[in-house]
């Protein structure tokens, strides 16, 4: 979960790679470093940095002359952060320099065979056990050299190495860690996301994993670790620069909580077809026959993107009555799980290249099963691995918490919900009226965005509250659960989510004035359920913040929110709840864009 970039050309490269950090720095934010050379460099130059990428820039000597170099930005998982931790990492002769995103499973191992061989070592990352191995590999190529090390190495890894005796090469490799090439006019770039490229170049390459790349000032060249060849056409990413941009917005949070009208009509835009009530899902590689022979639906994602799979879950089985559920992938994944080849697995994730999903994406494979692919970024790791899926066109999301690229993840499930439906019982009338509530949305979004003053006061109210209670039952639960998750990343509130239904099994012994409880109440019809559930925690002093259609008289406040049909309603309910995170966050004075501890792209375990 690092943030790296490089550049080969004739410009100078400081400048380059600090920009590019800026825009990466969202994947990982507790450290940096950046290492230069040239051929009149005269070796390798290197500053690092503990803190922000503004710290770093802070010590970058004015004159720092290069045409070539490799940056990173660190979120730690080997060493606490440290200017001694942060990456590059340089043999003993300063000749090697290396970044990396993942983690080294043997590093242990190899560490005390280079200690015993007299190699000394300054950190305590996993990183610096690449650096040695490069250094003291008898190969006379680079490229090579690299090659050596990797035979040795187990776990997951996307790198740069740069060295001094080769100043007209960067080579990098990737085994379960993006790397991204980016193609320029006689210059190259290389990032772990192409965030950091699209200001100079919307022509890239993704690599595979186990494979690497030499990038020169004028060409590249991709081949596999064992030495072939391989051929690699540049794609063009659609994604502007100005995607990046906070356009007038205090925060990237806010502005992507204000962009989801927009991106929900995006993710809706050519898909619908009035003809036959349905849409049009042509990715999903999955025709009418097909369709019709699935017997179980099992959605896995982590984290949000998990509680987007439950929302999906629930509309599948109500439109397409098929049994689902969704599942932690990185539960999945270790529990030695029953493939069954009559269940559709659909895997889900914004960045498509969450970890935890890809495992078990790769293991699911490995075992002949049928997996789709939901997630936002074209031509990720999943979305490659899988047989077919579903962008959802959110657009970039550069804030650490997600808001717009879940909305979009359950607005694509609704998708594939009425899809699966109209392929078996889902009359044609269900089928108009499921579109017909897809397509108020957008407007039912931007009605809701419109209560942000109301939304931070409540927020303001309630930020002095140490802990806080979220519930909603079977529509509203999973509402309740990112709800709770957005609470937590954000302002670092404690918060839990329970469903209504359990808690007088339980959780009701917390329930007093310093606890509020955030409820999940849609106009449907468990209405008169969940209303029992406020009348027990009124009945012991609790104080109630509802989200529902009308307002609630047992709750002190309500937010309304407009009504939609029962499916789609969960859509709707959980984008108030972004604002009330973001307001809780900016009166407590948290960094918004950046909470303590997270980073956005998770690629490691």
């Amino acid at each position: 979960m690092c943030g790296i970039v490089g550049y080969i050309g004739k410009r100078d490269v400081a400048p380059l790679l600090l920009e590019g950090l800026q825009r990466l720095e969202y994947r990982g934010y507790d450290s940096a470093g950046i290492a230069v050379t040239g051929p009149k460099a005269g070796g390798l130059r290197t500053v690092k940095a503990k803190g922000r990428v503004r710290d770093l820039e802070a010590r970058v000597p004015k004159r720092f002359a290069g045409t070539t170099g490799i940056a990173h930005t660190r979120w730690a998982t080997h060493g606490a952060p440290s200017d001694v931790n942060a990456h590059p990492h340089l043999d003993g002769e300063g000749k090697v320099a290396v970044v990396h995103n993942g983690i080294i499973d043997n590093a242990g191992d190899l560490r005390r065979k280079l200690e015993a061989d007299g190699v000394e070592f300054l950190s305590e990352t996993d990183t610096e056990v690449i650096t040695h191995l490069v250094a003291r590999a008898q190969a006379e190529k680079l490229e090579d050299k690299v090659r050596e090390a990797l035979r040795v190495i187990e776990g997951t890894y996307g790198i740069a190495v740069l060295h001094a005796d080769f100043p007209d090469r960067i080579v990098v490799a990737r085994n379960g860690s993006p790397v991204v090439l980016g193609i320029g006019e006689k210059e190259m770039f290389v990032a772990s996301d192409v965030a950091a490229l699209v200001m100079h170049t919307r022509q890239i390459v993704t690599l595979d994993d186990g494979e690497m790349a030499t990038l020169k000032a004028d060409d590249f060249r991709t081949y596999t670790t064992e030495g072939t060849r391989t051929t690699s056409e540049p794609t063009t990413v659609e994604w502007e620069a100005e995607s990046y941009d906070m356009g007038g917005h205090e925060t990237y949070m806010h502005k992507e909580v204000h962009e989801q009208a927009e991106a929900v009509d995006r993710v809706l835009r050519g898909r619908i077809d009035d003809r036959f009530s349905t849409v049009h899902l042509g990715g999903l590689n999955l025709d009418a026959r097909e369709a019709r022979q699935i017997r179980r639906v099992k959605i896995l994602g982590c984290g949000t993107s998990y509680h987007a799979g439950m929302i999906g879950a629930q509309m599948i089985e109500e439109l397409a009555r098929i049994p689902a559920d969704a599942e932690p992938a990185s539960e999945f994944r270790y529990r030695n799980a029953v493939v069954d080849p009559d269940t559709l697995y659909v895997a889900v994730s914004q960045s498509g290249e969450t970890y935890d999903v890809l495992a078990a994406v790769q293991e699911l494979k490995r075992k002949g099963a049928r997996v789709l692919g939901v997630v936002n970024v074209v031509g990720s790791a999943i979305a490659r691995e899988a047989d077919g899926g579903m962008y959802v066109h959110a657009g970039p999301e550069v804030c650490v918490v997600s808001t717009k690229c879940f909305t979009n993840t359950t607005v694509a499930f609704a998708l594939l919900a009425l899809h699966l439906g109209r392929t078996r019982d889902l009359s044609v009338a269900d089928g108009r009226r499921i579109i017909e509530g897809l397509r108020r949305l957008p407007a039912q979004i931007s009605e809701i965005l419109e209560q942000e003053e109301e939304i931070k006061k409540l927020a303001e109210e309630y930020a002095q509250a140490r802990s806080m209670l979220f519930i909603g039952r079977v529509r509203g639960y999973p509402v309740a659960l990112e709800a709770s998750l957005k609470l937590k990343e954000v302002s670092y509130i404690h918060a839990e989510a329970y469903p209504a239904s359990e808690l007088k099994h339980g959780p009701l012994a917390l329930i007093e004035p310093a606890l509020p409880t955030v409820a999940i109440v849609p106009d449907d019809d468990l209405l008169e359920k969940n209303r029992a559930a406020l009348e027990e925690i009124k009945a012991r002093s609790g104080r109630i913040l509802a989200v529902a259609h009308r307002e609630q008289e047992k709750a002190d406040r309500t937010i309304v929110v407009p009504k939609n049909e029962d499916e789609l309603d969960p859509i709707l309910m959980g984008i108030p709840l972004q604002l009330l995170a973001y307001h809780t966050a900016l009166a407590l004075g948290r960094d918004i864009d950046k909470p303590r501890n997270l980073a956005k792209s998770v690629t490691v375990e």
